[in-house]
This record gives structure tokens, sequence and C-alpha cells, in this order.
């Protein structure tokens, strides 16, 4: 599935509600469902606040199911991050004069089982997250 969307944030409830859709095939529980909706979110939040810095772009998202597992991809053409490992330490911000809390990625971690951050600046994000649906049940 893939889905692009104009950077604004009107466009955030509908990516998680398109992702959300998707993966009902995979019969997730609420819980699972509300931590990928989190996820996407968090994502589709950061390349709009971070990534286009008030700027209209466009953000895609891409989701594959393999097996009992989502893998969604986020990725934006902005401004990229030019120190990844900071830019994912819970409660760093860019944005501190907006009152944002800094836990974006921390968010994303906590609510996947993987995430990976691509970025290059000048050439954009790509954040790719996965969780394996069913996992609870079967524990």
């Amino acid at each position: 599935m893939k889905l692009v969307i104009e950077s604004v944030s009107e466009n955030e409830a509908f990516a998680r509600t398109v992702v959300a859709a998707y993966i009902t095939r995979l019969d997730p529980t609420l819980e699972e469902l509300a931590d990928v909706k989190t996820a996407v979110s968090e994502a589709v939040t950061n390349s709009i606040i971070h990534g286009y810095v008030g700027k209209k772009g466009e953000i895609t998202v891409n989701c594959q199911i393999h097996g009992k597992e989502v893998e969604i991809e986020v990725i934006d053409q902005g401004v990229g991050i030019a120190d990844i490992p900071k830019a994912m330490e819970p409660l760093y911000t860019t944005k501190p004069e907006w009152e944002r809390s800094g836990m974006g990625f921390a968010f994303m971690e906590a609510f996947m089982d993987v995430l990976e951050v691509e970025s290059e600046p000048g050439r954009g994000t790509k954040v790719v997250m996965r969780k394996e649906i069913g996992k609870e049940q079967e524990e």
C-alpha cells in the first residue's frame, strides 16, 4: 500500500487511519492497533513539523505485510537530520519554543518492534518501523 499526502497537519489523522485500516487483515488487538496508529502519527508529524519546517511537500507512507509483521515506511524530502542519534534522544527537540515534548522517536521505538531512521541533510528522511501483530496473543 502506498499513500502520498501533502505535509499539512490535517493529513496526520488520515495517514494513521489508512494504515490502521490496512493492517486490520492481521486481526490486531486494540492495543496493537493503537500502538501502530501512534507510531504513524509521530512519524508523519515529525515530517510535517521538522522535515518541511512550515513549507509544503509530500510525505509517502508505504506499508507491507510479511506474514504477521507489518512494515511501515514514512518518507519525506525535507531538510533531513544531521545527527540521527541526537534526534532520537528522549526529550530532544529542535522546536522548544513550540512546547513539543521531543518524544516522537522514543514513542515510535516503544510502540514498534523495530525502528530505523535514514536521513541526509537536504535530502529528507526515511523512517522504517516494523511490528509483529498477534505476538501478545501467542504469549
